[in-house]
């Protein structure tokens, strides 16, 4: 899934408001029983079993003591609502009790049911954070992974995902391109969602692919992540590919916009058009547990 975006603000001042767009995936599906595998600093899990050595660019493991902010010098938040132009239902804050350190490596980000009035004038029924990192790091081509417990629960969507370097600014998406790493509805969450969205007429839609795990992704830490090079990105499950999309995936004549640096994003909507409303099963706050972040070359 993928939003557009225009409504809110973000704490950093080299950030633009732009948009990014999506309602739904046009997917192919693969089946994948997910087998648990290791991720070592400074090594990444090639895709066929092997450990292959690769040069980490950057890393984010969240240590800190508890209560803390993850690092301003790493991360910028998005902050306010608007529905991010898919009728999203929170606010995104900078506080610590929508995003935190918990002191034992994780960052922890909470949606919470309850009455908020944002930086924008608004008053919503949610509150939850967003991350990113542009402007602080921004990246073209390599393998991207993080360690995420994602939470369920109906009109919950965690997460992980890239954008190209303009796609804030007006008019930037889709041409900016985006790789969206992870999405798991919270209604099923034995499913991973991948997609990539492009200056297409189907660019909301995105294409991408869903992989189905044994068991729920919120009872445990799984590692999501993107193999991106010049013409083709791989999406994986715990250091399993499950589809590769090349340009020959798209319609003949589509743009393959993803040359660009990149940037990373985090965050827990809540509501909108795909993931539907909350109901009274959902329970509140809902966190996602990052364990870490990293990127190598």
């Amino acid at each position: 899934m993928s939003r557009l975006r225009g409504a809110g603000t973000t704490d950093a001042p080299s950030a633009h408001h732009g948009r990014r767009g999506a309602l739904a995936v046009l997917a192919l599906s693969v089946s994948l029983v997910v087998i648990p595998s290791s991720t070592q600093a400074g090594k990444a899990t090639d895709p066929s079993g092997r450990t292959a050595a690769r040069q980490m660019i950057w890393a984010e493991d969240f240590n800190g003591r508890a209560g803390s902010r993850p690092s301003r010098r790493k991360w910028n938040f998005d902050v306010g609502g608007g529905g991010w132009g898919n009728r999203e239902l929170e606010s995104n804050t900078a506080r610590r009790s929508n995003a935190v350190l918990d002191g034992r490596g994780h960052l922890v980000i909470s949606a919470r049911a309850e009455t908020y009035t944002g930086r924008d004038g608004q008053t919503r029924s949610y509150t939850s954070a967003r991350i990113q990192t542009l402007g602080k790091f921004e990246f073209t081509y390599g393998l991207v992974e993080a360690s995420i417990r994602v939470p369920a629960g109906q009109g919950l969507l965690p997460q992980f995902w890239m954008l190209g370097n303009d796609g804030y600014r007006p008019g930037g998406w889709p041409a900016s391109g985006e790789i969206d790493a992870m999405e798991v509805l919270g209604s099923h969450p034995n499913v991973a969602i991948g997609t990539v969205h492009g200056p297409w007429p189907w660019a909301p839609h995105g294409v991408g692919t869903k992989a189905y795990s044994a068991t729920s992704l919120a009872s445990s830490f799984h590692v999501y992540g993107v193999e991106w090079s010049h013409e083709r990105i791989r999406f994986m499950l715990d250091g399993n590919v499950y589809r590769t999309i090349t340009p020959s995936s798209l319609q003949p004549g589509s743009t393959w916009p993803f040359k660009r640096p990149n940037f990373l994003l985090l965050d827990v909507a809540v509501g909108g058009n795909w993931p539907g409303s909350p109901d009274a099963s959902t329970r509140f706050p809902a966190r996602m547990y990052v364990d870490w972040v990293r990127v190598w070359r």
